[in-house]
């Protein structure tokens, strides 16, 4: 009796804070699943249930203890099953939830989020189950007029506790997040400097196209904040840091540029070039007189690039000309948002994890995933406030798609049933430990495999270049040598009966000494725009065609690389020329002074381009002849890379697109037949 006795003054002692941890966190549970927006309150709630849950973990196992140490050897079989499975259940439902609290939300354990939300609701049932069947068997035994004065007292006694335990819960809810909205909580946006330039009209980020909210800057804890985002998404992390996207603004080529287009015309012309190769220069408003370009080493924005956020945080499209024409809006925050205490930053990542659900809605726009999020950058013109001349059309790979058989929105001559995106090819599915992964551990790549070798090359990244020379080979491109058929060929000298001819085509050979011709078809079967696409001024695409005898010697070539790294002039060649309002070539890609184009030399998608050569066959050829064209690829013409790269320069990779041999006989040519 006297150890029975203890059980019961240790579980009289715990009863009620045990009842206060379980009340309140079943209520900060219910309040966190019934308010949907992301608030201050809201957060600060999510904190109050992780501490009282934390507690309950201790409280509950003890008070369980206790309680069946006392009753142990009772007869009431509903009571004891019921308060088993009151028991089983809250143990198990507490391990869920420490796993829960380790793991954090992903697309992958969502089912967890969902156990955890509907499992409170059935351990309330199970404990309220066992309540009124302990009630229900002490009613029996007790006289009527007994339960109407002490139990009804009783229950008006635990319902005033209750409500008062709510109200006050409440009551510190609302007074925390007064007090933290008041104190810690910083600005989306910064006011816009009183000396702050605006020499093309009044809009602040002009001639760059971007939009935000009322035109206001962004503070750049809300832009240049990626490493934030490293912590979480390490894999996606690793491949944008590889990615062009992430070396946007610090590609030396790019320093080069903007540092030639600041000096030319100022600072605040770096905006139209800064909106998409330093959005976090270009919104945080550090373009002008006394502030730093991208281009400029060791700033954030020369560090970040296209930032995660500056794409994740694009809302939709101003228009679809381009230069950089999205509409940036930035995240909701959340409590302790870029904060340098590492207690803070640890609560601010615990508040993610667990309720990820408004970050995911920010950060996984729906726009990011359309075609059009793409034209805010991959598609340029140039207009009389930057080159003083008049409107030019530039790169355009949204309206060269959109004309392509892949966007299924004209007359395609080819392709799948579905469309395909941007994304489908430049962010394939790969394996991922991540966050954001879906249930079959899929992201979409971020390292955004596209036509840049050189970067990765001058990095030694040679995981990035593979992947780009990988991407640039998969057979998107084809090249064929036709057969040089003649009306002349003939099989035999004899004659035979056109039904015992074995073969149905003409054979094709060559003679000495006679000029041949020979076709090759370039096709664009699967770039889903033109080729090539992107900076056609200072990239260089070509067919290179051999031919060689049985002995080794060269016959003929086009498209050879010569001294100092340069392309054989005569080369059939994809590129464009711009020239400037004197017709003189625009080289070094100051793209300000260029009024118009010489040149252009693209296939569109489904196109295919036919080149002819010209060569005679030398008498001293040896047959048969091997014929090999090569459609080849190098970010940068020598000229132009030399300039640009400075003292960085060095020979730069070629890739070979698309291949094609053909082997061709050569004969003499026998001497005409005397007809007498």
């Amino acid at each position: 009796m006297k150890n029975n006795s203890s059980f019961i003054v240790s579980e009289k002692k715990l009863l009620p804070i045990t009842f206060v941890l379980l009340i309140v966190s079943l209520l900060s549970g219910t309040v966190h699943w019934g308010v949907p927006n992301l608030t201050i309150y809201k957060q600060i709630n999510l904190l109050f249930h992780i501490g009282f849950g934390l507690l309950v973990c201790v409280v509950l196992p003890i008070y369980c203890y206790s309680h069946f140490k006392r009753i142990i050897g009772s007869r009431k079989p509903l009571v004891n099953i019921s308060g088993i499975a009151a028991a089983l259940s809250a143990i198990i439902y507490l391990g869920l939830s420490i796993i829960i609290l380790y793991k954090g939300h992903s697309e992958t354990n969502t089912i967890l989020f969902d156990l955890h939300k509907y499992g409170a609701l059935i351990i309330f049932l199970i404990i309220s189950l066992h309540i009124i069947a302990f009630k229900f068997i002490k009613y029996k035994k007790q006289k009527y007029n007994t339960f109407s004065t002490i139990e009804i007292k009783s229950t008006s006694s635990f319902i005033r506790s209750s409500l008062a335990l709510c109200f006050g819960y409440l009551l510190i809810i609302s007074i925390s997040g007064l007090s933290l909205n008041l104190i810690s909580q910083s600005s989306q946006y910064k006011p816009t400097p009183e000396d702050y330039e605006t020499p093309y009209g009044s809009h602040p980020f002009r001639p760059s196209q971007t939009e935000t909210p009322n035109s206001q800057l962004i503070d750049s804890s809300f832009i240049a904040n990626s490493h934030t985002c490293i912590e979480c998404h390490q894999d996606i992390s690793k491949q944008w840091l590889s990615s062009t996207h992430r070396l946007a603004a610090a590609d030396p080529t790019y320093v080069t540029n903007i540092s030639l287009l600041a000096e030319k015309k100022g600072i605040a012309a770096t905006r139209y070039c800064e909106g998409c190769h330093a959005p976090v220069a270009l919104l945080t408003g550090e373009l002008t007189t006394g502030g730093d370009h991208g281009g400029i080493k060791n700033t954030p924005a020369n560090h970040e690039g296209v930032s995660c956020v500056s794409c994740h945080r694009s809302t939709k499209s101003v228009h679809l000309d381009g230069v950089a024409s999205y509409h940036f809006e930035p995240q909701s925050p959340y409590l302790f948002d870029n904060s340098d205490s590492t207690i803070l930053s640890g609560i601010n990542s615990l508040l993610i994890n667990l309720h990820a659900r408004p970050h995911k809605n920010d950060m996984a726009q729906s726009f990011t995933k359309e075609p059009a999020s793409c034209a805010t950058c991959h598609s340029q013109f140039m207009d009389k406030e930057m080159n003083d001349w008049g409107w030019v059309r530039m790169q355009d790979e949204y309206r060269s798609w959109l004309a392509s058989p892949f966007s299924k929105q004209g007359d395609p001559t080819f392709g799948g049933k579905e469309a395909q995106r941007c994304q489908d090819c430049h962010m394939p599915l790969v394996k991922a430990k991540d966050p954001s992964a879906n249930r079959d551990g899929m992201v979409r790549s971020h390292r955004f495999a596209a036509a840049n070798t050189m970067l990765p090359f001058l990095n030694g990244d040679k995981i990035q270049l593979q992947e780009t020379i990988d991407f640039l080979q998969s057979n998107k491109m084809r090249i064929s040598i036709e057969e040089p058929n003649r009306e002349d060929a003939i099989q035999s000298s004899l004659t035979v009966r056109e039904s015992l001819r074995k073969h149905s085509e003409t054979p094709f050979y060559l003679y000495l000494n006679e000029t041949a011709s020979l076709n090759v078809s370039v096709a664009n079967i699967g770039v889903g725009h033109n080729f090539p696409g992107g900076s056609t001024d200072i990239n260089q695409a070509w067919v290179a065609l051999t031919v060689f005898d049985a002995a080794g010697e060269k016959v003929f070539q086009s498209g050879g690389i010569g001294e100092n790294e340069i392309l054989d002039p005569s080369a059939h060649i994809y590129q464009s020329i711009p020239v400037d309002r004197f017709g003189n070539h625009v080289w070094k890609h100051d793209l300000f002074n260029m009024v118009g184009r010489t040149y252009k030399n693209i296939i569109e998608a489904g196109d295919t381009d036919l080149v002819t050569y010209d060569f005679i066959i030398p008498s001293w050829a040896k047959g048969p002849l091997t014929v090999t064209a090569t459609l080849r690829y190098r970010k940068l013409n020598t000229r132009y890379a030399k300039w640009a790269l400075k003292d960085l320069y060095t020979p730069l990779p070629i890739v070979d697109m698309a291949r094609d041999t053909l082997v061709i006989e050569v004969l003499k040519e026998a001497a005409a037949e005397n007809s007498d």
